[in-house]
C-alpha cells in the first residue's frame, strides 16, 4: 500500500480570500448565528422598556421616547428582520432534520429565499403594526 499524500489545504473557513470562497451555504448559516445574537438585544431593549413602565415615568419616558423615535423604529425594523430571517433559518433546519432539499444547488435556492422572505415579512410585518 502507498502512502496517501497529503494535500495542503486551508482549514478554517475563516480563511476568506484566495483560499476560499464564501458560499451561500456558509453565509445564510453565519446570518443566523448572527440573527440570533441580534434577538437577544431586541429582547433587553423590551424588557428595559417593561422594567421602565413599572419603575417610573420619568425612566419610562426616557426608554419610550427612544423606541418610539426614528431611530427607535429602524432599530425595531431590522429586529424584526433579524427575527424573521433566524425563524426561517430554524425552518430549513428542520427541513434538513426531515431528509429534504439537502442538495448544495437546493441549499443555494433555500438561503436566497431566507433572505427574501425575511424582507417580505419585515415590510408586512411594518405595514400591519
Amino acid at each position: 500500500m502507498s502512502a496517501q499524500k497529503r494535500v495542503e489545504r486551508p482549514l478554517s473557513p475563516f480563511m476568506i480570500g484566495p483560499y476560499y470562497r464564501p458560499q451561500m451555504t456558509s453565509i445564510s448559516s453565519i446570518m443566523v448565528r448572527i440573527t440570533g445574537i441580534a434577538t437577544l438585544g431586541t429582547i433587553f431593549l423590551i424588557v428595559a422598556w417593561l422594567v421602565a413602565a413599572v419603575t417610573s415615568p420619568a425612566a419610562f419616558d426616557c426608554v419610550n421616547w427612544l423606541l418610539t423615535s426614528v431611530i427607535g423604529d429602524i432599530i425595531m425594523t431590522l429586529a424584526a428582520w433579524a427575527i424573521w430571517y433566524h425563524a426561517l433559518g430554524r425552518l430549513r433546519h428542520v427541513i434538513w432534520d426531515l431528509g429534504y432539499f439537502i442538495e448544495v444547488k437546493a441549499n443555494e435556492i433555500m438561503g436566497w429565499g431566507m433572505f427574501l422572505g425575511a424582507t417580505i415579512l419585515t415590510v408586512i410585518t411594518v405595514l400591519v403594526v
